[in-house]
């Protein structure tokens, strides 16, 4: 089962501002990325479990994460459905990630005080997201929504904190518009850990570019 409640997920996604985004099915390649990034300074990870048996990848990640990196937070993204974010919960997933809304998902996830966030795109799912009881709300794809999304919907709506996720980069100028807009963290997939770091196990600049991207966050909210 999760060892970190979902208030105490919130309170580190909104305190570091990323989420990582990550999968793939080498375990040794895994564990050395979750490595690079918790050296970076990150302390959460949103593994995408998209492909067959990721359950199992992750499982044992979440095993090196709690032997090993003490204060990782290991949760899991790309869930459709209950059962298959109970399976994860079940292998101690701390937080769980949805592409859409989806009902049945807040329901196992807040019976175990677990984190959900579910992707929306629209004023009412967000709404509808926060009375089944969604702490932060996944804005996706983040890169067809943009700031100004954000901006126009913490007009009516200040206390919703939302995480974007897709169009986010490790750029000053990318950064600072989506946290200027009031964005509580970001979700960053590919442009921070890219195919290129992968295919070189260049873990060392992941941890470079992880750390880089954590204090232009800091910096901008100060």
């Amino acid at each position: 089962m999760a060892k970190y409640t979902r208030l105490e997920v919130a309170s580190v996604m909104q305190e570091t501002g990323m989420v990582p985004l990550f999968y793939n099915s080498d375990m040794a390649l895994s564990k050395k990325v979750l490595k690079a990034c918790y050296d970076g300074g990150a302390r959460l990870l949103e593994f995408t479990a998209r492909g067959d048996f990721a359950h199992e990848v992750f499982g044992e990640l979440n095993k090196y994460a709690l032997a090993e990196l003490p204060g990782m937070i290991l949760g899991v993204g790309s869930i459709t459905d209950a059962a298959a974010a109970s399976r994860f919960m079940a292998l101690g997933a701390n937080f769980i990630v949805t592409p859409v809304l989806r009902e049945d998902i807040a329901i196992v996830c807040n019976r175990r005080k677990v984190l959900w966030s579910p992707g929306c795109g629209s004023l009412t799912e967000i709404t509808k997201a926060e009375e089944l009881g969604c702490e932060i709300v996944k804005l996706f794809p983040g890169g067809v929504y943009g700031p100004d999304f954000v901006k126009a919907i913490r007009g009516p709506q200040p206390w919703t904190s939302i995480m974007p996720t897709g169009g986010v980069s490790p750029t000053r100028e990318n950064l600072e518009g989506w946290f200027n807009a009031g964005v509580t963290c970001v979700g960053m997939g590919s442009k921070l850990i890219s195919k290129e770091i992968i295919a070189n196990k260049d873990y060392k600049t992941l941890q470079a570019n992880v750390e880089a991207a954590l204090k232009i966050i800091k910096d901008v909210r100060n």
